[in-house]
Formats: structure tokens, C-alpha cells, sequence
């Protein structure tokens, strides 16, 4: 009897470059490294491609999680942050990651796939994830929609999207490109280069002088540095020009790390203070660099200035929004470098006051009404943030003064922070040091839950060599719990601080003290340590009396790790229901 013959197997068959491999093409091209992204089946012909490019893929289990990685990275890098997900649900989940974008200047290229070309146009065909009109979803989110309709449209499309996310002042932008498409064959050539030109924002030279005017001739100039200066790396030059003008300097929330915290001009950042507001409103000139003066930079629109304003803002529908002011439309950096230059200049030719710099007389500085002489800038300061201690001691917080000292004093300098909406994170937003510039990133632009252990996560892609902390409330713990397995998939340094105190803690105090008391508040929540060993992850619960030991000891480790901390914070008494 003859042995059969094996049929051979079939080799198998031979890729030809699609619609998807342009797009990894382009951002290789464009100088992308990692990409973040969650697959689907619209996205497939994309995230194929992935395995034939040197590109970095970072998948997390939720989008709008995914986003927020992304977000971070591109805070954390300055530079863009490629995130891939598919039609419909996966593109509308990331909404919310794309809306903190947008509110933080974080550069995210969103790319998603689209229904066939014959489901575009407002037809209802009944394609899976199918939407009358996917972009418009996006249009009030983000800097720029972009479509590609062909595979030769790709290249120019993924780097006109990339221009716009660059271009000052950086933020999110929406590319889609349909399912077929990505799939297509691609009769070009592998993209070998692409050249963008991200639009700088030069400052006008005539308001620059101005502007150097009033300064110079100011008796009370103070300065309030938002996010602005951090996102264009304008530190230094924020630096420079205090110091020339011995001008007090307090930085918004999203701004913390733009000045140094312990230097004698920094009124650090308690904003929602009103001594602070106090000291703000009373300067005869008070420069305005990368803040929009919104709600929280306001202390809730309770600011009224005295003197006038000179607002550097790169974000145009932000310029004068909430006060009439000089108003610079420009990059942070260039505006304050050129304000050094020109300030310099004005002092070396010894240009002096004029008639016309005059300014309300309402009370020097830091000093009580009727003072007889103005105290110096550094004097000013130094009263301003022992007023702010004195109240903050009276109100018998010391539990939260405790766990917010135990975390800095835990936390190597230089680690990155990302924070969560909670307790202890608006009490960072005035009082966290993160000694050292785009060190902190948190929610506060957008305000959405979820933001601190993605974020997180996406921080320490950028930078796996230091240990990255997140800090979150039990209740948005959970919109991110999944991220657990990719914190342990990807072996990320991440320690993630979990305050549970049983509920939405800062809506119970709101709604205590508006209505007597909470609806909706109280949560049923897992046992985040066993919850966390599930994943492999080590999990600590700990107390406030351990939180620095054990929090430093889950920061030094490799690897993720969980910290949970049982306690009820409460914040300090707002002041703006005063005014």
C-alpha cells in the first residue's frame, strides 16, 4: 500500500501595501514613534499595518482612556500623539479625552476609519457603526477635521492634520479615512517624506513695545502665567522677565511649574483665594501670559482688575474674553522673549515714567488700605502666602494637609504627577509643589472624570525610565480600572493612588452645603487591593500615618502598583461666595 503524498501547504499570500500602510508610512514619515489606539473592525486595514512598521503600539481597553494616554504623552513631549480607533461608538468615545485636549493644548491626532465610501454622505444604508455624519461629532472639539477619500489622499492628509495639531496653539485634531480605503491597494510608492510646517504666532512688534511701556512704568506690575507658558516651554524667559521687572508671579492651575515655587516673586498658585484675587485685582499692571482668565483662574469670575491688563494669549477667542486688555496674539514664548529683549532695552536707555502710566491708586500690593508706603515685591509676597497659611490653619485641616505633604514628600522630584478630579487634587492645584516645570497634568481644563491613571500611563510612555504617579477618588477610579491590564501588559512605572472615601466626595460636600444634604453620591465600590492582585498588580491599603512610606516604597519599585488610602479630605472653605 503507497504512502500518500503530503499536500504541501500554501505559502502564505504576498501582502501588497494598502490604504493602512500609508498611514503608518506618513506618521514614520512625520517623525511619530508611538501610537496609541484601541482596534475595531472599520480600523482593521490600519492597525495591520502596525506590524510591518517600527512603530510603537500602546493599545489600551477603553478609548476615551486611550485618549487620555495620548493626551498626556503629548503634554509630556510636546510633540504629537497619533491615537487609532475605529467608526462610530470607538470614535465617539473619545470625546471626552478629546475635549481635555483641546481645553490642555495637547496635541493628539486622532485618526479613525470611516464607514465604506458608499455610506458617506448622509445615506442611511445601515452599515455597521454608521452615523449621519461622523465628523460633525467632532468639529466643536477640535482644531481641525480632516478626510481622506482615496489612498493618495492619505500622506497629504495625515500631514495637514499633523500641521494643525503643531501649529501654536498645539491641540487635538480628527482625521477619518474610510474602511475600503484603508483596505485598498496603494498604487504609490512607501511614503518616504513628508515636510509640515507648523505656523508659528510672532507677536506684533508694536504692542511688544507697548506693552514693554507700561511695565517698565508700572509701580504694582504683577504676573499671572497660565498653561500657555508651560505648553511653549517659555519658563525661562517667564523667569527673565520677573526678575527684571521684580514683579510678583502666581501661575493658574495649568500653569503650575511655569515659575519656580519657592522663588521670593511666586505667589505660587492659590487662586482660589481671595487674599491672592485681592493681589491680583490691586496691580497697576498686571501681564496676563497663556491664561484666558476663565472660572478657575478667575476664583469664579470674582476677579475685577483696578489697574490694566496686558494679555499674551496664542488661543485668538480667548483674547479679551473675560476683560478688556492690550491684547497680544501670540505664541508665549516669542511674546516674553521679545518683552525681555525690549524691557531690557527700555531700562538700559532709562526710559522713565510718564504722566500717561499713572495708574488707580486703590492700595499698594500686599499691603492694607491706607498703608503708608509700599512694601517691596518680595516683602509683598511673602505677606500674601502667610495670610493664605493663617486662613487655611484656622480651618482645621489638618488631616488634608498631611496626606498632600505625605505625597511630595514621596514623590522623587522630577517624577511626573497626573491628577484625577478629586479631593486632593483641587487641594494640588493650589498647594502641590511639583518642583519642576510640566511635571503636574491633570483634568482641570475639561473636568471630566477618568483623566489621572491613563494619563498616567501615557506619561510614563513617554518617559519609562522615572516613576509616574496618579492620584484618584474611588468614584473615577472605576471609569479606568480596566487600564490595570495595560498598566501590567506593558510592565509601565506606575504607582496609582486611590482616595476612596465612599462616593463622590466633592459633590456630597456640595450638595451638603447647598441642599442639606446628598442625592446620588454614594457608591458601592470594589476591594481595589484584591481588585488590583487580580491583574498581578501590588496593592497596599494604607493610612494616612504610612502614606509617605508606602507610597515611596510603591514609587521605587518596578513596575505598577496600586496604593489605597481609606479617608474622608475635605477642602478649604471657598472664598468667592464673599465677594
Amino acid at each position: 500500500m503507497s504512502t500518500p503524498t503530503p499536500t504541501p501547504t500554501p505559502p502564505p499570500p504576498q501582502h501588497r501595501r494598502n490604504g493602512g500602510d500609508l498611514v503608518v508610512e506618513s506618521l514614520a514619515a512625520l517623525g511619530a514613534d508611538t501610537v496609541f489606539g484601541l482596534p475595531g473592525q472599520h480600523a482593521l486595514g490600519v492597525f495591520d499595518a502596525l506590524r510591518r512598521s517600527a512603530l510603537r503600539y500602546v493599545g489600551l481597553r477603553v478609548e476615551n482612556n486611550a485618549g487620555f494616554a495620548a493626551d498626556a504623552y503629548a503634554r509630556a513631549t510636546h510633540g504629537v500623539a497619533p491615537l487609532l480607533v475605529s467608526t462610530g461608538p470607538g470614535a465617539l468615545m473619545t470625546l471626552a479625552a478629546l475635549q481635555e485636549a483641546a481645553a490642555g493644548s495637547a496635541a493628539v491626532l486622532a485618526i479613525g476609519s470611516q464607514v465604506p465610501l458608499a455610506g458617506i454622505g448622509g445615506g442611511r444604508h445601515g452599515y455597521l457603526h454608521e452615523l449621519t455624519d461622523q465628523s460633525a461629532s467632532f468639529r466643536g472639539v477640535v482644531k481641525s477635521v480632516h478626510t481622506a477619500r482615496t489612498a493618495s489622499q492619505i500622506p497629504s492628509a495625515v500631514a495637514a492634520a499633523w500641521e494643525s495639531a503643531l501649529s501654536t496653539p498645539h491641540g487635538p485634531v480628527w482625521l477619518e479615512i474610510p474602511q475600503d480605503v484603508l483596505l485598498a491597494e496603494a498604487d504609490v510608492p512607501p511614503v518616504s517624506g513628508l515636510t509640515v510646517r507648523p505656523q508659528e504666532l510672532l507677536p506684533r512688534p508694536e504692542l511688544i513695545t507697548e506693552a514693554a511701556r507700561r511695565l517698565t512704568g508700572a509701580r504694582r506690575p504683577v504676573i499671572l502665567a497660565g498653561g500657555g507658558v508651560v505648553r511653549a516651554g517659555a519658563e525661562a524667559e517667564l523667569l527673565a522677565l520677573a526678575e527684571q521687572l521684580r514683579a510678583p508671579v502666581a501661575t493658574t492651575f495649568g500653569g503650575k511649574g511655569a515659575f519656580p515655587w519657592e522663588h521670593p516673586l511666586s505667589l505660587q498658585s492659590w487662586l482660589e483665594d481671595r487674599y491672592t484675587t485681592t493681589f491680583l485685582e490691586d496691580a497697576d499692571t498686571l501681564l496676563v501670559v497663556g491664561s484666558g482668565l476663565g472660572e478657575l483662574s478667575s476664583n469664579y469670575h470674582t476677579f475685577r482688575p483696578l489697574g490694566r491688563v496686558v494679555q499674551i494669549e496664542a488661543d485668538l477667542g480667548k483674547l479679551e474674553s473675560n476683560h478688556a486688555a492690550l491684547g497680544i496674539h501670540a505664541d508665549a514664548r516669542a511674546a516674553l522673549a521679545a518683552l525681555v529683549k525690549e524691557v531690557g532695552e527700555r531700562e538700559t536707555g532709562e526710559t522713565g515714567r510718564t504722566e500717561d502710566d499713572e495708574a488707580p491708586t486703590s492700595g499698594e500690593a500686599g499691603a492694607a488700605p491706607g498703608a503708608g508706603h509700599a512694601p517691596s515685591p518680595e516683602a509683598a509676597v511673602s505677606d500674601l502666602l502667610a495670610r493664605v497659611r493663617d486662613r487655611i490653619a484656622g480651618q482645621h485641616l489638618d488631616l488634608e494637609l498631611q496626606v498632600l505633604a505625605s505625597v511630595r514628600d514621596a514623590l522623587p522630584d522630577g517624577a511626573v504627577s497626573c491628577w484625577d478630579m478629586t479631593i486632593l487634587a483641587y487641594w494640588a492645584w493650589s498647594a502641590f509643589d511639583p518642583r519642576r516645570t510640566n511635571a503636574l497634568h491633570s483634568a482641570q481644563g475639561a473636568g471630566g472624570l477618568g483623566y489621572g491613571f491613563p494619563a498616567a500611563l501615557g506619561a510614563a510612555v513617554a518617559d519609562p525610565g522615572r516613576p509616574v504617579l496618579a492620584v484618584s477618588g474611588d468614584g473615577g477610579a472605576m471609569y479606568s480600572i480596566a487600564e490595570l491590564a495595560t498598566a501590567r501588559q506593558y510592565d509601565l512605572p506606575v504607582t496609582w493612588l486611590i482616595v476612596d472615601d465612599g462616593g463622590y466626595g466633592i459633590l456630597r460636600e456640595y450638595m451638603t452645603d447647598a441642599f442639606g444634604a446628598p442625592t446620588a453620591t454614594e457608591l458601592t465600590r470594589p476591594d481595589f487591593v484584591a481588585l488590583a492582585g487580580s491583574f498581578a498588580v501590588p496593592a497596599v491599603r494604607t493610612a494616612p500615618d504610612r502614606l509617605r512610606a508606602d507610597l515611596a516604597a510603591a514609587l521605587a519599585a518596578p513596575g505598577p502598583s496600586v496604593v489605597v488610602l481609606p479617608a474622608h479630605l475635605r477642602m478649604f472653605a471657598p472664598t468667592h461666595l464673599d465677594s
